[in-house]
């Protein structure tokens, strides 16, 4: 065997190195230089594996994916159209639009009295892509409700009723209905607040009504607020934004409203309200201090009777009204009557909470205890209502 050369046995402690002392092996990539003007070889794209359907990434997601599921197809958009006159008399028709929903097998559609307001046309678009002309079958604006009718087959299935007693501040809450026109668009929230009062489109109160975070827009008027099970909760109805979009504080007509009136409105096309039947001046601080600097002695809060309508539910119970008129700055009062002071045990201070109560809590025929404040002392008055004029 000849002898390893100086230059041989290098080669070999070279080669050694290069393998390392555990045995891993290094890949050292050759840099291979390309021909003059060669094209380069395209990579080819890998095969296209099919995607499986995506999860929900939790039970709160699954939940509002199913409620659209179950509700949207129930959810339509109303278009209504009115006519103005310009200044040579020539109609100038005003177009509309707004939401509701599907009440009923029969073809009913509910949404609020202003969405259709007027309306000399409705029709309604079903979420399917029908067009159906619709005919007002009722409407009441002091709850903000109407009732529509289509002549349509294969509806989609109602959208079951909730109980909006049993609602909780802070409960998921989901808005399906058209903002903008951008039909079947759907928003979460939570129920803010419960109990609301607002101002209904005659000037009355709606109470109980349910303050919510999802994002209203005009448009979404008429449309359903559901629960996470999908039941109706509340009809969509009003926000407050100085923008005249969604600012976080949208309010809802109760189900329980709904569920009261909307009956009456398809038997009868009206929904009777109770009636006491007196016009009253609410007792705030300036007016109580001001009442007793001209010598009437009246409580801090309160309705002061100012008139007994004759003939009323008040007249045949016996409330009284004012007897004498004082003069307070450039105001005429009638003084000297009643002061009610609570509903069935309920305390009255004010309009909205007079009319909420009466609205809420009582129908035509209920007999209420009426506690009113008569000459210093504090009397229970039985009252039937009637039926408002």
């Amino acid at each position: 065997m000849k002898k390893l050369t100086l230059a041989g046995l290098a080669l070999i402690i070279l080669a050694g190195a290069a393998l390392g002392c555990n045995g891993v092996q290094s890949l050292i990539v050759p840099t291979v230089t390309s021909p003059p003007n060669a094209v380069p070889t395209p990579t080819p794209a890998p095969p296209q594996v099919p995607v499986a359907p995506e999860e929900p990434a939790n039970a709160l997601e699954a939940q509002i994916e199913a409620v659209y599921a179950l509700a949207g197809p129930a959810v339509v958009h109303i278009s209504s159209v009115s006519y103005a006159y310009d200044f040579f008399f020539n109609p100038v028709p005003q177009e509309g639009t707004g939401s509701g929903f599907i009440y009923d097998t029969e073809g009913h559609i509910v949404t609020n009295h202003h969405v259709v307001e007027n309306a000399q046309e409705l029709s309604v678009t079903l979420a399917d892509g029908r067009s159906f002309q619709a005919t007002l079958v009722g409407a009441d604006p002091t709850n903000d409700l109407a009732v529509l009718r289509i002549e349509a087959d294969n509806l989609p299935q109602p959208i079951p009723l909730g109980d909006s007693d049993n609602l909780r501040v802070g409960q998921f809450v989901v808005a399906i209905g058209n903002p903008f026109g951008q039909v079947g668009t759907l928003t979460v929230g939570v129920i803010s607040a419960l109990g609301r009062i607002i101002e209904s489109p005659d000037g009355r109160f709606i109470g109980e009504a349910i303050q919510t975070d999802a994002a209203i827009n005009p448009g979404n008027s008429g449309g359903p607020l559901l629960d996470l099970r999908g039941r109706l909760i509340g009809i969509n109805a009003q926000i407050i934004s100085p923008s005249h979009a969604s600012a976080g504080i949208g309010f809802a007509v109760p189900v329980n409203t709904v569920r009261r009136v909307v009956p009456q409105l398809i038997a009868h096309g009206r929904y009777p309200h109770p009636w006491l039947g007196i016009e009253y001046l609410p007792l705030t601080q300036e007016w109580s201090n001001a009442l007793r600097q001209g010598g009437i002695n009246v409580p801090d809060t309160g309705l002061l009777v100012l008139q007994v309508v004759a003939g009323s539910p008040a007249d045949r119970a016996g409330i009284r009204g004012g007897t004498q008129i004082v003069r307070l700055g450039s105001y005429r009062i009638p003084v000297g009557g009643d002061v009610i002071i609570a509903l069935n045990g309920e305390p009255i201070g004010s309009s909205k909470e007079f009319i909420a109560y009466l609205e809420t809590q009582t129908q035509v025929g209920d007999t209420i205890t009426v506690t009113v404040v008569r000459d210093g002392r504090e009397e229970n008055i039985q009252v039937t209502l009637a039926e408002r004029p």
